[in-house]
């Protein structure tokens, strides 16, 4: 959905300030593939729902296990990846548990899903931490992935003879990132991403891990976006992204909501909404598209721009990132880092 002239000057007027301020809102309309120009969905955004608010969504706990103990990320490295792109997303998962980024932070916007408890009514944990990582330059599994051998990657990297991920079935997270010319299984057509366990008869053990690719060359106006916007909604602006690389600051907001899932869902069975567990909605997915105050339909809500022009809507340990919201069930509406940073 292109932009209306009123909103455009908004735009521009905000482009103009940020000369002289450190942080400007800016505000983005989130382009739906799905989504004709007269659905009823768009109409949300003029609708007192703000922040994606739902009285229709039934987000339960199925008393399944959450990850209540220190979580830590392993990642894989798949294809060739940039040293300044790794950095990009080790700082993003160092800044979850960090107590020194300036409001909105990271770790204020973690505070939501640490209010996700088990059956004990202990919560998700507040530390997450990088673990061990392993490199696959080599693409020794093709560069074409299917959900199954996405599985396989994640064996060889376990079982290697050399310096073989840890496993920790219990608080450990397995991430597993493919480089911009390798193509996964619905990746730009249905998914950015996606998160699930291993099963023993592949791996040897049960496993949760996720999966988020690089989608700079294959399909950056879908899974970057707004950093990249599709080429069917002409006239509309990319944003400059607050790490200058369109596909890994893309990536940020894909790898933050699956590693928010796997901590309230690690094995399917705990916190979603739906019936079907095959296909359960999770407390990301509630707020697919939300970045800010206002959001929801098809619009992402109030943004910040930096002194460079950048977007992003939270602080890191030394970087500045946009990610979406999450949904939070005590209030049953998305929320983000103002909510709860100190």
């Amino acid at each position: 959905m292109a932009p209306s002239t009123s909103h455009a000057s908004v735009l521009l007027i905000a482009t103009i300030l940020v000369l002289l301020l450190a942080a400007t809102p800016i505000t983005c309309w989130r382009p739906w593939p799905h989504l004709k120009p007269n659905s009823s969905d768009l109409l949300y955004d003029s609708s007192k729902k703000y922040e994606g608010s739902s009285e229709f969504v039934h987000l339960r706990y199925h008393m399944g296990p959450v990850l209540t103990g220190n979580i830590t990320v392993h990642t894989i490295w798949y294809g060739r990846w940039e040293k300044s792109q790794k950095k990009i997303i080790r700082e993003f998962i160092n800044s979850i548990s960090t107590v020194n980024a300036r409001p909105p932070s990271v770790s204020g916007w973690w505070r939501t899903v640490q209010l996700y408890t088990d059956q004990t009514g202990a919560n998700i944990s507040h530390t997450v931490q990088l673990g061990q990582e392993k490199n696959d330059r080599f693409y020794s599994h093709g560069k074409s992935l299917t959900r199954l051998s996405i599985q396989s990657v994640i064996k060889s990297a376990v079982t290697a003879k050399s310096k073989p991920l840890p496993t920790n079935p219990r608080n450990g997270l397995y991430l597993l990132l493919t480089s911009d010319d390798v193509y996964v299984q619905d990746f730009c057509g249905q998914v950015c991403g996606f998160h699930y366990f291993t099963f023993p008869s592949i791996v040897g053990y049960t496993l949760p891990y996720a999966w988020v690719g690089n989608s700079e060359k294959l399909c950056p106006g879908v899974c970057a976006y707004p950093f990249s916007v599709p080429k069917y909604i002409p006239g509309l602006k990319a944003l400059k992204p607050p790490n200058g690389d369109v596909g890994v600051d893309g990536m940020i907001s894909v790898i933050a909501h699956e590693i928010a899932e796997l901590a309230t869902n690690p094995l399917v069975n705990a916190w979603y909404a739906g019936q079907d567990p095959s296909f359960p909605v999770e407390i990301a997915d509630l707020c697919e598209g939300i970045y800010g105050t206002g959001g929801g339909g098809s619009y992402t809500g109030q943004m910040l721009l930096d002194h460079g022009g950048a977007t992003y809507n939270m602080n890191g340990i030394r970087r500045k990132f946009l990610v979406q919201w999450v949904w939070n069930h005590l209030v049953s509406y998305c929320t983000g880092p103002n909510a709860l940073d100190q």
